[in-house]
């Protein structure tokens, strides 16, 4: 007998070390191929881009996936509780494996097929052993993955702390709907910061993980509530939360409430898509997509909405004045119109427009049912929703016989239109008959002291065009340009008050080339000897050519790369009439340096950038203050940052070239403007047949520049011109923006001489002539007292060409004077 169990012992300890032995071979050769663990601690995951406004808010996000990386010590308990309690209630406790809850897991499954019970089984694998399968290891289902995984997790667990296992498998997951880690499924699913999320939140998004389709919160509503009312009773039972506050949590709705991706402040996309494109230009793809990028821009929110609006409204008006040209589309409204009005492409981003279809039509007004919103869901509401649409706001659709005198003879039942409230925040009182217009245009709002944009929109419609025509369109200035021609005169000799012949000119080309004859907008009339201020003021070509000649355009060509407008404008003088292409961005940067005293800018969508780990890798402003770093106040004199702008002409040429555009808004091209009753410069800007209507003003604290055309350049009509079609857009732009701003005047440099002169000659007047103005001049200038014109020979004889029209040669008293050149002058070529 002794010897049967002492053979028995023997063949048991052999069968035992033969099996050890088997496994130990079979655990070494599994573990020969395992991935490399210590990667985890270099390991950064994807996270998102984030673009957000001056003031934090949130304008659009990039991602192939959408994370939001978040350090462990910023999640909250109950949160941690939650997917604990979920996916692994003895995280803190087990090595990496959990042969305890391996064991609880078999047992159970075991108990419920005994019972016949359908409950859900527990599952065996650790939130280690997740994170190396999910970061390490395939998808795929097999013992050699297991065994794999549960190495890993062991190595892993003493490689590691708890913490650091736990940060990398919240910050891994994938949640659904596109979103991926714990920060960025909050903000996907309920529109909140973690910190924010209540106990039956946590416990829906810990419910996540073993399988988003599952529960998905509106088509399998049901089965996400158990999922979640019983993570809720595990973390009851593990004592994370009480029952009251557990039962509390049960018996509330899921509450999902989707956030949508992409722009979040309406009407930004056209910025967004800028800072989008500069990002992948500067730092490359795979960090604009998966490096986590916080980019602080420019952008303000409330002046984003007013542009928005002042555009559409002025592309709209224009628009209405070509006439209707039609409803989208035509449908059969027999039927289930809402689910076919529905169907009907829309642009996304044009509201408060609707679209709808005409129900009933009579002489006096018709019925448009809208087209119906979906829910979160995808369900479709409001299908019998309808408004009505009276004659008056239907007037304006003008059709080959003229101005309707029934709502019948532009609209017919079954047409898809589209409509809006004449006042957005009144939705129940009067809606207008809309139409998308075809003319294109932008406006730009800059910061004119720093280059920052504030505001840009590149179109009426993103959704229909991504091209942006404040910055990506090169169009011809118009007069728009002069500005710079006559500051490059101020800086190099000439007054305010120098006159300039405004007469018939006529300029060779070249051999076999026609003469050209550069005419004002007003054909027929020329005003004679005139001075600068004049020539600015009424947008005189003809002026403005014979300033150029006698400047020389190589000179102009300079000023012109100065303020950043072109960067090689053809020295030819048509140029100096605006014939050269360029952005309404770049042309409103230099504007911004007339504003300012004469300091360059360079235009900036983004303040700063920081790296996911809050890094700041590249800031707009490089200034470097040395003593803005005190830890407390000590009675030290206040830091002075030093100003590095470059300084392009001379503050006091800045200044005169703002008072000259002072005018043009108090009796010039402009003076639409001049009911606004504020200080505001500006120049307006139209090229050949108003192909091209410009207007580049501003306050003294901001520069806006409007462009309007059509994006295949084509004439808008006679008479559309900047001041008509973009000032106006300017004007609403500034009403809304300034409205709680008190009017200040423009600042006057030291040194500058005010003294009265009359308007048209230039020389000195008193308070009795009803022609005088207070003119702006240096310090060694005064007002003259004898004409100099410009454009004229001593002979008498006019630069160019022979006087015609209304010059008289008695008018003034011819005087020999330099011609200024690169060196003369206040400003010359620094």
């Amino acid at each position: 007998m002794l010897s049967l169990l002492g053979w028995s012992f023997a063949a048991g300890v052999v069968v035992f070390i033969c099996a050890s032995a088997a496994a130990g071979y079979l655990l070494w050769k599994t573990s020969q191929d395992l991935p490399d663990y210590e990667s985890l601690s270099k390991y950064e995951p994807p996270v998102m881009t984030r673009i957000h406004a001056h003031n934090g808010a949130l304008i659009a996000e990039y991602a192939r996936e959408r994370r939001i990386f978040v350090p462990i010590n910023t999640i909250p308990k109950r949160v941690i509780a939650a997917f604990l309690s979920a996916e692994d209630r003895r995280f803190y406790e087990h090595g990496g494996v959990d042969f305890q809850g391996i064991a609880r897991a078999v047992f159970k499954i075991v108990e419920a097929k005994l019972s016949g019970s359908d409950r859900r089984a527990e599952g065996g694998s650790t939130i280690t052993q997740q994170v190396a399968k999910n970061f390490l290891l395939s998808s795929e289902r097999s013992m050699e993955r297991k065994v794999k995984e549960a190495i890993l997790a062991v190595r892993i667990e003493r490689a590691y702390s708890k913490d650091k296992i736990l940060e990398l498998y919240l910050n891994e997951i994938y949640f659904g709907i596109g979103a991926y880690g714990i920060a960025a499924a909050s903000l996907s699913y309920f529109n909140k910061e973690l910190q924010d999320l209540t106990i039956e939140e946590a416990a829906y998004l810990a419910a996540l993980p073993k399988g988003p389709n599952n529960y998905h919160p509106f088509r399998r509503e049901k089965q996400a509530l158990i999922r979640r009312n019983w993570i809720i009773g595990q973390m009851e039972e593990n004592g994370y939360i009480s029952s009251e506050e557990a039962e509390a949590a049960k018996v509330k709705p899921l509450g999902v409430n989707l956030r949508t991706t992409g722009a979040h402040i309406f009407a930004a996309d056209y910025f967004a898509e800028e800072v989008r494109r500069t990002l992948l230009t500067r730092f490359g793809e795979d960090k604009l997509y998966n490096g986590g990028l916080s980019v602080r821009t420019t952008l303000d929110p409330r002046l984003q909405q007013i542009a928005r609006k002042s555009l559409m409204d002025g592309l709209v008006t224009f628009d209405r004045t070509k006439g209707w040209r039609g409803p989208v589309t035509k449908l059969d409204i027999a039927g289930d119109w809402g689910k076919a009005l529905d169907e009907v492409p829309r642009p996304h981003d044009i509201q408060p427009w609707r679209l709808g279809v005409v129900l009933k039509v009579e002489a006096a007004k018709a019925i448009v049912g809208l087209r119906p919103e979906k829910q979160q869901d995808g369900s479709l509401v409001g299908e019998r929703e309808a408004i009505e649409l009276t004659l008056d706001e239907v007037k304006w659709a003008k059709t080959k016989k003229g101005t309707p005198r029934a709502v019948s003879e532009v609209l017919s039942a079954g047409d898809v239109v589209f409509v809006a409230p004449k006042d957005p925040d009144n939705v129940a009182g009067v809606w207008s008959l809309m139409q998308i217009p075809q003319v294109g245009g932008g406006i730009v709002a800059m910061d004119p002291n720093t280059g920052r944009v504030l505001a840009v929109v590149g179109g009426f419609s993103f959704a229909m065009s991504q091209f942006d025509r404040a910055i990506q369109a090169k169009r011809q200035p118009g007069s728009s340009f002069k500005p710079f021609v006559y500051a490059a005169a101020l800086d190099n000799g000439y007054k305010p008050t120098s006159i300039i012949l405004d007469a018939p000119i006529e300029i060779e080309q070249g051999p076999g080339q026609d003469i050209w004859k550069p005419e004002n907008y007003e054909k027929e009339h020329s005003a004679g000897p005139s001075t600068l201020r004049f020539g600015i003021e009424s947008s005189r070509n003809q002026m403005t050519v014979r300033l150029a000649q006698d400047l020389g355009m190589p000179l102009i060509t300079e000023y012109a790369r100065r303020f950043g407008i072109y960067d090689d404008l053809l020295p030819v003088l048509s140029m100096s009439l605006g014939a050269g292409e360029t952005t309404l961005l770049r042309l409103a940067a230099g504007y911004c340096a007339i504003a300012n005293g004469g300091h360059q800018v360079r235009p900036t969508l983004i303040d700063r950038i920081q790296d996911r780990w809050g890094h700041t890798v590249w800031r707009h402003d490089q200034r470097v203050c040395e003593n803005c770093k005190a830890d407390e106040w000590l009675n030290q004199e206040e830091p002075e940052i030093p100003d590095d702008r470059v300084q392009i002409v001379d503050p006091h040429t800045a200044y005169q070239m703002t008072s000259i555009l002072e005018g043009v808004v108090q009796r010039g091209t402009a003076r639409s403007l001049k009911a606004l009753e504020r200080p505001l410069a500006g120049k307006t800007g139209t090229t050949n047949q108003e192909k091209d209507a410009w207007f580049l003003g501003y306050s003294p604290d901001l520069v806006v520049g409007v462009f309007m055309g059509y994006d295949a350049p084509t004439p808008m009509g006679k008479g559309n011109t900047g001041g008509k079609l973009a000032a106006p857009v300017f004007g609403n732009f500034m009403k809304e923006a300034l409205a709680d701003q008190p009017a200040s005047p423009f600042r006057i440099p030291p040194g500058i001489k005010l003294a009265r002169v009359n308007l048209r000659t230039g020389l000195r007047a008193g308070e009795e002539d009803p022609q005088s103005i207070m003119e702006a001049f240096k310090p060694d200038e005064e007002p003259d007292d004898a004409y100099s014109v410009i454009g004229f020979t001593e002979q008498g004889g006019a630069t160019g060409s022979s006087p015609q029209g209304n010059v008289d040669d008695s008018f003034y008293e011819p005087q020999a004077r330099p011609r200024p050149g690169y060196s003369a002058g206040r400003g010359g070529l620094w």
